[in-house]
């Protein structure tokens, strides 16, 4: 699944392929892409709209359009947005495409089918956590016209922001400290973009097990994950995302952090830091990679189920 070095790489590129271009036509190649919303409604809403903006909240790319309203896209686990010039060919599992007045199209591929798209107020995309309410609050949908593209309303701090501090990623380990650090990470609510390749490899970094609790973590321990955080997913930024599957940038071409995991995906070689050999486990479902030594196991917790 894409995570934030991933989805801020196509951000990145689209900014400069579409913005200024007016999109001329919509057209859904799956029938649940924009539910609950009628693909020909969303067509409606885009058609004559200017692009004026692109930009990544979480693991979503935001299209502002000219008007106040934005077009949200969740990759999910295998969608490609892809920009074309005239003519070019078709995809094999082309979900959606969108089509600018000057004959460029970009291409929404999903082998899967996981992928979202929704026309929403720009006004609720922010940075911050939580959109505006009270007056001034943009009005909401109608009851079951809602798109299920959950973003705007969960969203949490953008670790590569100004705001995601050591206090406050002091303060947001403490009010959930029972928990295991690993899958607090993945949690969009609070950490906007983390998924699980990023987070294992910024643990490994900060030399934290994976199933440290979170309120276990002492103040330098705190500080060094919030900058291995910061540093893995700039570099995945830097290296054009990871490609172990599906992922391409907006151009097609695969990204080169791959060839960068310390631990993630490599059971069983040495550990780049101390030699012992990386073990593989399972931590709330999801595969997990961490080094014995480098990272020590907590004293009381459950253990992770190896597998």
């Amino acid at each position: 699944m894409p995570e934030l070095p991933e989805v801020e790489t196509i951000a990145r590129q689209l900014r400069e392929l579409v913005v200024g271009r007016v999109v001329d036509g919509f057209e859904s190649l799956w029938v649940r892409l924009t539910e609950p919303v009628p693909a020909e409604h969303v067509a409606a809403r885009l058609r004559g709209r200017r692009i004026v903006a692109v930009r990544r909240r979480g693991k979503f790319v935001v299209f502002d359009l000219d008007g106040g309203e934005a077009l949200i896209v969740s990759l999910r686990m295998t969608g490609q947005l892809l920009f074309h010039e005239n003519g070019a060919p078709e995809e094999r599992f082309l979900r959606a495409v969108i089509r600018f007045a000057d004959g460029t199209a970009l291409h929404f591929a999903d082998t899967r089918k996981f992928g979202r798209m929704a026309v929403v107020d720009a006004a609720v995309l922010g940075q911050g956590a939580r959109p505006p309410t009270g007056r001034g609050a943009p009005p909401p949908g109608p009851r079951g016209d809602r798109p299920r593209v959950p973003l705007h309303e969960s969203l949490g701090v953008e670790p590569l922001s100004r705001a995601f501090t050591v206090k406050w990623l002091s303060a947001f380990l403490q009010r959930r400290r029972r928990a295991p650090i690993k899958p607090l990470l993945l949690d969009q609510r609070g950490i906007a973009g983390v998924g699980n390749i990023y987070a294992i490899e910024a643990l490994w970094r900060a030399k934290i097990h994976p199933l440290r609790k979170a309120g276990s973590l002492r103040a330098q321990e705190v500080a060094r994950l919030r900058e291995a955080l910061r540093w893995v997913l700039r570099k995945g930024i830097r290296y054009g995302g990871a490609s172990r599957r599906d992922y391409v940038d907006a151009r097609g071409n695969e990204g080169r952090m791959q060839r960068e995991f310390k631990v993630y995906a490599r059971e069983g070689e040495p550990c780049p830091r101390c030699g012992r050999a990386i073990v593989r486990s399972v931590v709330a479902g999801r595969g997990t990679f961490h080094c014995p030594r480098c990272q020590r196991a907590p004293r009381i917790g459950f253990p992770a189920r190896r597998r």
